[in-house]
């Protein structure tokens, strides 16, 4: 008997230790189901979209949604009517998904509307009806700077605009009103002014009234004669989701470059035989190679990139401009520089699967000296304007390997108005005055350069007669 209840005892703390594990197994189960009662999206939203942002453009529309981890998706284009269907796994619907459709302009080029709702337990999924047929392509990007992972969705025209074309119908000079009916009543005018039938074979009774009738008609309707547009390519530096520097009041690079760009544009416009063409006229990313591809299909005479500069320190202030380098910086600060802007398409973000043969043989041409001596004395021309405006950072044109300026026939600069960094100069680059003289020392400097260096003959679609 003495020996069997300790038996019994230990028996008994074995069983009860059982019933004690038993119970907190269930109570941690009903804790679990009461958690995904309560919160029925948890179990499944593992991924929060925490931003969602349209580009609108001309040249493609970007949208893109932004979230703390990677999303899953599915992606699918529709026809009849042309839809764009995108699936989120992983998600739910949230305040930054909602609005999306808000963010749609109703002007946007490409996109009418777009649908967001829970399409099953843990899948989002989100419509956007075009506006035509559309070429798009979806990528992600890793974390950079500020932004966390990105899937971005860019929706290109089927048919890209040809640039060049839409440039000269703007300029193409209009005939006077009566002149072309007064040509089409004369149809032996026609015969009688053209090159191609000699004199001798045209009717005797007609051929003198008819030439003197030429010479007066041809006269009074004749177009102005342009033998030579310049065309000056304005690059506004970054844009869209590549806000630049930062001023310490607020103000954005990418928005003082694009005002200060439309100001030169103004202004090379206003000169006789000369033409601006924004590269960027509007608060939208494009890629440092689709820049210099942009530049050279509308056959630029030059390239001006406008940029703000940023330093750590507050006090770094005035004005500088660099040109390409085959070989290397030609200072510690130029090779900073050029890494920083070099890696705009890092923070814009650059789908790296679409390969580009005609930007290959463009950037890789190995006779580009010719080109960078041009861009030096370019340079040269329009810092010696900037001292007149604002002091100079260096007193000289710097060289540095820009991914912007690499295009081998166009003289190409980047122009640092000034330090966006430096309280003072911000206030000055947000100023329209002083928008505008940056603007006009720009141009001045183009002048003098073209002065000392004519432009070279190019194609009739450069030109206006």
């Amino acid at each position: 008997m003495g020996t069997d209840h300790p038996v019994r005892h230990m028996r008994w703390q074995r069983h009860q230790k059982s019933a004690f594990i038993r119970l907190y197994r269930r109570l941690i189960a009903v804790m679990v189901i009461a958690f995904f009662l309560v919160f029925p999206t948890s179990s499944h939203a593992g991924t929060v979209i925490t931003a969602a942002r349209v580009w609108p453009a001309v040249d493609y529309t970007r949208v893109t949604l932004e979230s703390a981890s990677p999303v899953k998706y599915q992606f699918l284009a529709v026809k009849n009517p042309d839809r764009l269907v995108i699936d989120l796994e992983g998600v739910d619907v949230n305040s930054a998904l909602e609005g999306l459709a808000a963010k749609v302009a109703a002007n946007d080029p490409y996109i009418k509307l777009v649908r967001v709702a829970r399409n099953k337990p843990g899948v989002v999924r989100v419509v956007l009806d075009l506006k035509g047929e559309a070429k798009p392509q979806m990528f992600t990007l890793p974390p950079y700077g500020e932004y966390g992972h990105r899937l971005v969705l860019d929706i290109y025209p089927l048919q890209p605009a040809d640039s060049l074309m839409a440039l000269l119908e703007k300029r193409e000079v209009a005939t006077p009103v009566g002149a072309k009916e007064q040509a089409e009543k004369l149809p032996e005018l026609a015969t009688v002014a053209s090159p191609e039938i000699p004199p001798s074979e045209k009717p005797a009774e007609l051929a003198k009234p008819a030439e003197k009738l030429a010479r007066t008609e041809m006269r009074a309707w004749k177009p102005e004669v342009v033998s030579r547009l310049i065309t000056v390519a304005i690059d506004a530096g970054h844009g869209g989701e590549d806000p630049g520097a930062l001023g310490r009041n607020g103000s954005r690079e990418k928005d003082v470059t694009l005002a200060i760009a439309r100001r030169l544009k103004a202004q090379v416009d206003a000169e006789p035989n000369m033409r601006g063409v924004l590269i960027r006229d509007g608060d939208f990313f494009i890629p440092l190679h689709g820049r210099v591809l942009k530049a050279r299909n509308v056959k630029a005479d030059l390239f001006v990139s406008i940029h703000a500069d940023a330093f750590v320190k507050p006090d770094a202030r005035g004005s500088s401009v660099f040109a390409l380098s085959e070989r290397g910086a030609t200072s510690a600060a130029a090779r900073w520089l050029a890494k920083k802007e070099n890696e705009a398409d890092l923070i814009g973000g650059v789908n790296i699967d679409v390969k580009d043969v005609y930007l290959k043989q463009t950037l890789l041409d190995l006779s580009q000296t010719a080109t960078i001596n041009d861009s030096l004395k370019l340079g040269k021309a329009v810092l010696g304007e900037l001292g007149g405006i604002n002091r100079l950072h260096k007193g000289s044109v710097e060289q540095a390997s820009f991914a912007v300026l690499k295009s081998p026939d166009i003289p190409s600069i980047l122009v640092e108005t000034a330090f966006i960094s430096n309280p003072e100069e911000e206030q000055r680059l947000t100023d329209d005055d002083y928008q505008d003289k940056m603007a006009g020392a720009i141009l001045g400097g183009i002048k003098r350069y073209f002065a000392k260096n004519p432009p070279l003959a190019r194609s009739k679609m450069a030109s206006a007669e």
